[in-house]
Protein backbone atom coordinates (compact mmCIF):
# COMPACT_ATOMS: atom_id res chain seq x y z
CA UNK A 1 0.00 0.00 0.00
CA UNK A 2 1.47 3.67 -0.81
CA UNK A 3 2.03 6.13 2.22
CA UNK A 4 -0.41 8.04 3.31
CA UNK A 5 0.70 11.77 3.15
CA UNK A 6 0.33 13.03 6.80
CA UNK A 7 -1.04 17.14 7.22
CA UNK A 8 -0.48 18.39 10.18
CA UNK A 9 -3.40 18.84 12.46
CA UNK A 10 -4.93 22.20 12.44
CA UNK A 11 -7.49 24.42 14.15
CA UNK A 12 -10.10 24.07 11.35
CA UNK A 13 -9.65 20.05 11.46
CA UNK A 14 -10.05 19.37 14.85
CA UNK A 15 -13.18 21.65 14.77
CA UNK A 16 -14.52 20.35 11.61
CA UNK A 17 -14.63 16.67 13.07
CA UNK A 18 -15.99 18.26 16.53
CA UNK A 19 -19.08 19.69 13.92
CA UNK A 20 -19.68 16.31 12.42
CA UNK A 21 -18.97 14.27 15.75
CA UNK A 22 -16.02 12.51 14.16
CA UNK A 23 -15.46 10.68 17.54
CA UNK A 24 -14.04 7.29 15.93
CA UNK A 25 -10.63 7.36 13.79
CA UNK A 26 -8.94 3.82 13.21
CA UNK A 27 -6.45 3.31 11.19
CA UNK A 28 -6.34 -0.33 11.07
CA UNK A 29 -10.09 0.00 9.48
CA UNK A 30 -8.97 2.51 7.35
CA UNK A 31 -6.13 0.50 5.73
CA UNK A 32 -8.45 -2.52 5.61
CA UNK A 33 -11.05 -0.84 3.33
CA UNK A 34 -7.87 0.23 1.22
CA UNK A 35 -6.61 -3.26 0.60
CA UNK A 36 -9.79 -4.40 -0.47
CA UNK A 37 -9.24 -2.45 -3.71
CA UNK A 38 -11.07 -1.22 -7.05
CA UNK A 39 -15.12 -1.03 -5.88
CA UNK A 40 -17.43 -1.56 -8.48
CA UNK A 41 -17.62 2.32 -8.95
CA UNK A 42 -13.39 2.90 -9.62
CA UNK A 43 -13.93 3.67 -13.50
CA UNK A 44 -16.12 6.25 -12.34
CA UNK A 45 -13.83 7.41 -9.63
CA UNK A 46 -10.99 7.30 -11.24
CA UNK A 47 -12.78 9.64 -14.47
CA UNK A 48 -13.70 12.76 -12.17
CA UNK A 49 -10.19 12.39 -9.83
CA UNK A 50 -8.02 13.85 -12.14
CA UNK A 51 -10.17 16.49 -12.86
CA UNK A 52 -10.45 17.44 -9.06
CA UNK A 53 -9.96 21.25 -8.38
CA UNK A 54 -7.67 20.99 -11.46
CA UNK A 55 -6.52 24.31 -11.67
CA UNK A 56 -5.71 25.60 -8.22
CA UNK A 57 -2.65 25.16 -7.70
CA UNK A 58 -2.63 25.05 -3.48
CA UNK A 59 -4.76 22.20 -3.43
CA UNK A 60 -2.48 20.29 -5.59
CA UNK A 61 0.82 20.75 -3.91
CA UNK A 62 -1.24 19.58 -1.07
CA UNK A 63 -3.26 17.08 -2.21
CA UNK A 64 -2.05 14.18 -4.12
CA UNK A 65 -4.92 12.56 -6.42
CA UNK A 66 -3.86 8.89 -4.82
CA UNK A 67 -5.24 10.25 -1.83
CA UNK A 68 -8.29 11.30 -3.32
CA UNK A 69 -8.59 7.55 -4.73
CA UNK A 70 -8.34 5.94 -1.92
CA UNK A 71 -10.80 8.02 0.46
CA UNK A 72 -13.79 7.95 -2.32
CA UNK A 73 -12.62 4.03 -2.72
CA UNK A 74 -12.65 3.37 0.95
CA UNK A 75 -16.06 5.58 1.61
CA UNK A 76 -17.45 3.48 -1.37
CA UNK A 77 -16.69 -0.17 0.00
CA UNK A 78 -17.43 0.79 3.83
CA UNK A 79 -21.27 1.97 2.69
CA UNK A 80 -21.69 -1.10 0.39
CA UNK A 81 -24.10 -2.74 3.03
CA UNK A 82 -25.59 0.50 4.58
CA UNK A 83 -28.79 2.87 4.69
CA UNK A 84 -29.79 5.64 6.41
CA UNK A 85 -32.58 3.94 8.89
CA UNK A 86 -36.04 3.93 7.76
CA UNK A 87 -35.70 5.37 4.28
CA UNK A 88 -34.53 4.36 0.30
CA UNK A 89 -31.69 6.02 0.68
CA UNK A 90 -27.79 3.83 -0.22
CA UNK A 91 -24.89 4.90 -1.26
CA UNK A 92 -23.02 4.73 -4.75
CA UNK A 93 -20.27 6.89 -6.05
CA UNK A 94 -21.86 9.94 -8.21
CA UNK A 95 -20.74 13.17 -9.79
CA UNK A 96 -19.82 15.35 -7.33
CA UNK A 97 -18.35 13.33 -4.56
CA UNK A 98 -14.44 13.83 -5.56
CA UNK A 99 -15.10 17.46 -5.44
CA UNK A 100 -17.03 17.58 -1.84
CA UNK A 101 -13.91 14.92 -0.60
CA UNK A 102 -11.65 17.65 -1.24
CA UNK A 103 -11.90 19.89 1.41
CA UNK A 104 -11.28 17.55 3.99
CA UNK A 105 -8.20 16.33 2.05
CA UNK A 106 -6.83 19.84 2.18
CA UNK A 107 -7.46 20.39 5.57
CA UNK A 108 -6.68 17.00 7.06
CA UNK A 109 -4.38 13.60 6.84
CA UNK A 110 -6.34 11.28 4.79
CA UNK A 111 -7.47 9.20 7.79
CA UNK A 112 -9.17 11.95 9.31
CA UNK A 113 -10.33 13.26 6.00
CA UNK A 114 -11.94 9.76 5.22
CA UNK A 115 -13.80 9.41 8.37
CA UNK A 116 -15.15 13.05 8.20
CA UNK A 117 -16.14 12.82 4.60
CA UNK A 118 -18.27 9.71 5.47
CA UNK A 119 -19.56 11.33 8.52
CA UNK A 120 -20.70 14.73 6.10
CA UNK A 121 -21.86 12.18 3.32
CA UNK A 122 -24.36 9.83 5.74
CA UNK A 123 -25.58 12.70 8.15
CA UNK A 124 -25.34 16.00 6.23
CA UNK A 125 -26.61 15.58 2.64
CA UNK A 126 -27.30 11.90 1.56
CA UNK A 127 -29.86 12.65 -0.72
CA UNK A 128 -27.12 14.82 -2.52
CA UNK A 129 -25.21 11.62 -3.28
CA UNK A 130 -27.99 9.90 -4.71
CA UNK A 131 -28.02 8.46 -8.08
CA UNK A 132 -31.00 10.40 -8.83
CA UNK A 133 -29.16 13.99 -7.11
CA UNK A 134 -32.27 14.47 -5.54
CA UNK A 135 -30.95 16.56 -2.82
CA UNK A 136 -29.30 19.19 -5.82
CA UNK A 137 -32.34 19.43 -7.52
CA UNK A 138 -34.44 19.83 -4.39
CA UNK A 139 -31.50 22.05 -3.33
CA UNK A 140 -32.03 24.22 -7.04
CA UNK A 141 -35.75 24.27 -6.83
CA UNK A 142 -35.89 25.92 -3.29
CA UNK A 143 -33.28 28.29 -4.21
CA UNK A 144 -35.75 29.76 -6.97
CA UNK A 145 -38.40 29.89 -4.08
CA UNK A 146 -36.04 31.54 -1.60
CA UNK A 147 -35.05 34.30 -4.50
CA UNK A 148 -38.48 35.20 -5.04
CA UNK A 149 -38.78 35.71 -1.32
CA UNK A 150 -35.75 37.32 -0.76
CA UNK A 151 -35.60 39.50 -4.26
CA UNK A 152 -38.47 39.19 -5.96
CA UNK A 153 -37.23 41.80 -8.68
CA UNK A 154 -33.86 40.02 -9.64
CA UNK A 155 -35.88 36.71 -9.69
CA UNK A 156 -38.43 38.19 -12.02
CA UNK A 157 -35.62 39.64 -14.23
CA UNK A 158 -34.12 36.52 -14.50
CA UNK A 159 -36.72 34.14 -15.37
CA UNK A 160 -37.51 37.28 -18.24
CA UNK A 161 -33.87 36.01 -19.42
CA UNK A 162 -35.07 32.30 -19.17
CA UNK A 163 -32.59 31.75 -16.53
CA UNK A 164 -33.64 28.90 -14.19
CA UNK A 165 -31.36 28.29 -10.96
CA UNK A 166 -30.66 25.03 -12.76
CA UNK A 167 -28.77 26.37 -15.72
CA UNK A 168 -26.37 28.68 -13.45
CA UNK A 169 -26.12 27.00 -9.71
CA UNK A 170 -26.14 23.31 -10.32
CA UNK A 171 -22.46 23.54 -9.73
CA UNK A 172 -22.30 25.46 -6.77
CA UNK A 173 -25.30 23.43 -5.29
CA UNK A 174 -23.73 20.19 -6.10
CA UNK A 175 -20.58 20.80 -4.95
CA UNK A 176 -21.78 23.10 -1.97
CA UNK A 177 -19.99 25.96 -3.28
CA UNK A 178 -16.35 24.25 -3.03
CA UNK A 179 -16.22 24.29 -7.07
CA UNK A 180 -15.75 28.22 -6.53
CA UNK A 181 -12.25 29.55 -6.30
CA UNK A 182 -9.97 30.70 -4.43
CA UNK A 183 -10.15 27.56 -2.28
CA UNK A 184 -9.05 29.60 1.06
CA UNK A 185 -12.50 31.41 1.09
CA UNK A 186 -14.35 28.02 0.13
CA UNK A 187 -12.71 26.70 3.32
CA UNK A 188 -14.14 29.96 5.63
CA UNK A 189 -17.30 29.41 4.35
CA UNK A 190 -17.89 25.47 5.08
CA UNK A 191 -16.28 27.03 8.49
CA UNK A 192 -19.42 28.50 8.72
CA UNK A 193 -21.90 25.50 6.73
CA UNK A 194 -20.51 23.32 9.04
CA UNK A 195 -21.21 25.09 12.25
CA UNK A 196 -24.61 26.16 11.45
CA UNK A 197 -25.68 23.87 8.47
CA UNK A 198 -25.56 22.90 4.91
CA UNK A 199 -28.82 24.05 4.01
CA UNK A 200 -27.51 27.75 4.31
CA UNK A 201 -25.20 27.07 1.05
CA UNK A 202 -28.68 27.54 -1.03
CA UNK A 203 -28.81 31.02 0.54
CA UNK A 204 -25.44 31.42 -0.09
CA UNK A 205 -25.63 31.27 -3.72
CA UNK A 206 -28.40 33.51 -3.12
CA UNK A 207 -25.81 35.98 -1.66
CA UNK A 208 -23.48 35.87 -4.41
CA UNK A 209 -26.10 37.08 -7.53
CA UNK A 210 -26.89 40.20 -4.72
CA UNK A 211 -23.39 40.79 -4.56
CA UNK A 212 -23.12 41.07 -8.21
CA UNK A 213 -27.09 42.32 -8.47
CA UNK A 214 -26.17 45.72 -10.24
CA UNK A 215 -24.27 43.98 -12.96
CA UNK A 216 -26.95 41.38 -13.26
CA UNK A 217 -29.75 43.89 -14.03
CA UNK A 218 -28.49 46.14 -16.46
CA UNK A 219 -26.70 43.32 -18.48
CA UNK A 220 -28.23 42.25 -21.64
CA UNK A 221 -27.10 38.49 -21.40
CA UNK A 222 -26.63 37.71 -17.87
CA UNK A 223 -25.58 34.34 -17.93
CA UNK A 224 -22.24 35.73 -19.56
CA UNK A 225 -21.75 36.50 -15.73
CA UNK A 226 -23.08 33.47 -14.36
CA UNK A 227 -21.58 31.06 -16.46
CA UNK A 228 -18.63 30.95 -14.09
CA UNK A 229 -19.27 33.02 -10.56
CA UNK A 230 -17.42 35.60 -9.34
CA UNK A 231 -14.07 34.55 -7.43
CA UNK A 232 -16.08 33.61 -3.52
CA UNK A 233 -15.49 36.46 -0.91
CA UNK A 234 -17.02 34.26 1.76
CA UNK A 235 -17.23 37.18 4.53
CA UNK A 236 -19.54 39.30 2.37
CA UNK A 237 -21.47 35.81 1.45
CA UNK A 238 -21.47 34.76 5.68
CA UNK A 239 -23.12 38.82 6.30
CA UNK A 240 -25.68 38.47 2.89
CA UNK A 241 -26.77 35.12 3.97
CA UNK A 242 -26.96 35.66 7.46
CA UNK A 243 -29.41 39.20 6.71
CA UNK A 244 -31.21 37.27 4.04
CA UNK A 245 -32.15 34.24 6.25
CA UNK A 246 -33.99 36.35 8.09
CA UNK A 247 -36.72 37.21 5.01
CA UNK A 248 -37.71 33.83 4.43
CA UNK A 249 -41.30 32.41 5.83
CA UNK A 250 -40.62 29.47 8.60
CA UNK A 251 -42.41 27.04 6.54
CA UNK A 252 -39.94 27.46 3.57
CA UNK A 253 -36.95 27.49 5.81
CA UNK A 254 -38.12 23.98 7.08
CA UNK A 255 -38.13 22.90 3.89
CA UNK A 256 -34.45 24.22 3.23
CA UNK A 257 -33.09 23.03 6.55
CA UNK A 258 -34.69 19.30 5.63
CA UNK A 259 -34.07 18.84 2.00
CA UNK A 260 -30.53 17.32 2.39
CA UNK A 261 -31.53 14.46 3.62
CA UNK A 262 -35.66 14.14 3.91
CA UNK A 263 -36.53 12.62 1.21
CA UNK A 264 -40.40 13.92 1.61
CA UNK A 265 -39.32 17.27 0.56
CA UNK A 266 -38.91 16.30 -2.88
CA UNK A 267 -42.76 15.68 -3.14
CA UNK A 268 -43.84 18.94 -0.86
CA UNK A 269 -42.09 21.25 -3.37
CA UNK A 270 -43.14 19.36 -6.42
CA UNK A 271 -40.24 17.98 -7.69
Amino acid sequence: MPKMKSNKPTIRSKCWKLLLEVHHVSAQEYISLVKQGKPQEYSKIRNDTFRTLATDRKFLDVVEEDSLIRVLCAFAWSTQATSVQDTDVSFTYVQGMNVLAAPFLYTMTEMEAFYSYSNFIKNCCPLYVQPTLQGVHCGIKLLEECLCKIDVELYDYLKLKRLSAELYAFPSVLTICACTPPLDQVMQLWDFLLAWGIHLNIICIIAQLYLIRDELMSHASPMKLLRIFPDLDADKVIRETIRMVKLLPDELYDLLVRHPYDPTVAEKIGW
